[in-house]
């Protein structure tokens, strides 16, 4: 996604995505981003929405089943990256993500590949709260659902480096934590697009939920 900066209109900020496949789904007890939600792979629908979004480039990371995340994607506009050391953790996608496209973005938008009703209204809204405030200091933007904190979460280029100090599954809590001052939250009312899916009774449950927002 190429887009002008409402502050200086003569400059264009590229955003891209990283989306997060590498998890080991320890509490759905088999591989979940590939089971079928509303005809097609879980994980299918995060991607979806990042294309619909036009963040370019898009980079899924993923782990064990890296070979059926290339296969579904094979005609879709994004890269499919191995992480060889998904067992230790989300931090390690986390900087493998910003490693592989951060010399080629301004921004990355990160993305969970097990929140399936993510529309791209958000990632829009999202994009130009950091537009907006960028020039006010504004580094991060997060959305909050019902006063909690959640994804897709964007950071500017300044901070890429953080990510080389992540360990195990903290994501990038402790980047947030640290640049607090840089954070914008904006407030969503739609609950169900922070809804992630990690075991089978959500899994059903949300399989038969009215509110399927993409």
């Amino acid at each position: 996604m190429e887009v002008h900066c409402t502050d200086e209109p003569k400059f264009m900020l590229k955003i891209g995505a990283v989306i997060l496949a590498a998890g080991m789904s320890k509490r759905m007890g088999a591989p979940k981003l590939l089971l079928n939600f509303h005809g097609k792979p879980l994980f299918l629908h995060s991607v979806e929405c990042a294309i619909s979004s036009k963040l370019s480039p898009i980079l899924i990371v993923g782990g064990k089943h890296i070979q059926s995340l290339q296969h579904y994607t094979r005609d879709l506009p994004v890269e499919v990256i191995s992480n060889p050391n998904y067992e230790e953790g989300m931090a390690t996608s986390f900087k493998l993500g910003v490693e592989a496209i951060g010399d080629k973005v301004d921004a990355i938008m990160v993305l969970l590949a097990d929140q399936p009703f993510l529309p791209p209204m958000l990632i829009e809204r999202i994009v130009q709260t950091y537009l907006h405030s960028r020039s006010e200091g504004t580094r991060i933007v997060r959305p909050r659902y019902s006063s909690l904190p959640g994804h897709p979460v964007l950071f500017d280029a300044d901070l890429f480096t953080e990510f080389q100090g992540l360990k195990g599954d903290e994501g990038g809590r402790s980047i947030i934590k640290k640049h607090s001052q840089k954070l914008k939250l904006i407030d969503v009312e739609n609950l169900m697009w922070g809804v992630d899916i990690d075991t089978p009774n959500e899994l059903k449950k949300y399989e038969n939920s009215p509110h399927f927002c993409i």
